[in-house]
């Protein structure tokens, strides 16, 4: 696998412009990147308790990638098993993450955390581990 540089928050509002221009519809397709999944998920999950993630995601992320000039099929666009695992992953590292630090410096802690890395779809999974 490649390695790539995380490409990390620098402040609250970063997170918020992710997670908003999702549901906006309105984020550039450059900056939908594994950083920004991860992110507008935290975000979702912190912020946004009206929004139910296993729920809604799929009709979310469906619908962005539709106005952003994307595909949804069975090779590329939404994929529904990756998508669930990675909201399971977020909460599972919210159940765990200190509390009273701001949305950036979570975001950031979850893109250094094992539930984070591009690789490893069920490193929130203890009896599973991440391959290189």
């Amino acid at each position: 696998m490649t390695d790539h540089k995380i490409r990390y928050f620098v402040d609250d509002d970063a997170v918020r412009h992710v997670g908003e221009g999702l549901l906006e519809r309105t984020l550039p397709k450059p900056e939908w990147t594994h950083e920004a999944h991860l992110a507008a998920c935290l975000w979702l999950l912190t912020e946004r308790p009206d929004i139910d993630a296993e729920r809604d995601l799929p009709a979310i992320i469906s619908a962005y990638n539709e106005a952003v000039g994307g595909v949804n099929d069975a090779t590329q666009g939404y994929h529904h098993t990756i998508t669930l695992t990675y909201v399971a992953a977020v909460r599972g590292f919210l159940s765990r993450a200190p509390d009273g630090i701001s949305l950036a410096r979570r975001a950031n802690a979850l893109l250094n955390a094992p539930e984070g890395r591009r690789d490893c779809r069920s490193a929130f999974i203890p009896a599973r581990r991440c391959f290189r």
